[in-house]
């Protein structure tokens, strides 16, 4: 019972090591992204890269599709810290039942 309940854990915690590095990449782009429409705010000219090449773009559409990149990866930044913080309470919970199990078995 105890075994399992290791495994378990063990594989909590890789789930949470997974949920904290796409946190991290996340918080990234929406840092890149904040960065770009400061940037766009400030330009007179704007160009968007398509594939290999760099065109002119208007500000106005480059700027709305930067909100838009920018408002998924926020909703996606709030799901994974919500998952981070569900991963985390169940960690807890089974380190607390782990304990409890090997108290018993002294």
């Amino acid at each position: 019972m105890a075994s399992e309940k290791i495994n378990q854990l063990q594989l909590t915690q890789q789930n949470l090591q997974s949920v904290v590095s796409q946190k991290h990449q996340l918080e990234s782009q929406l840092t890149e992204l904040d960065s770009a429409l400061t940037e766009i705010a400030t330009s007179k000219e704007s160009f968007k890269i398509i594939g290999k090449i760099m065109v002119t773009a208007s500000k106005e559409s480059l700027r709305k599709e930067l909100e838009d990149k920018r408002e998924l990866v926020t909703i996606r930044l709030k799901n994974f810290t919500r998952q981070e913080e569900t991963l985390t309470r169940t960690i807890e919970e089974l380190q607390q039942e782990v304990m409890n199990e090997m108290k018993k078995n002294e």
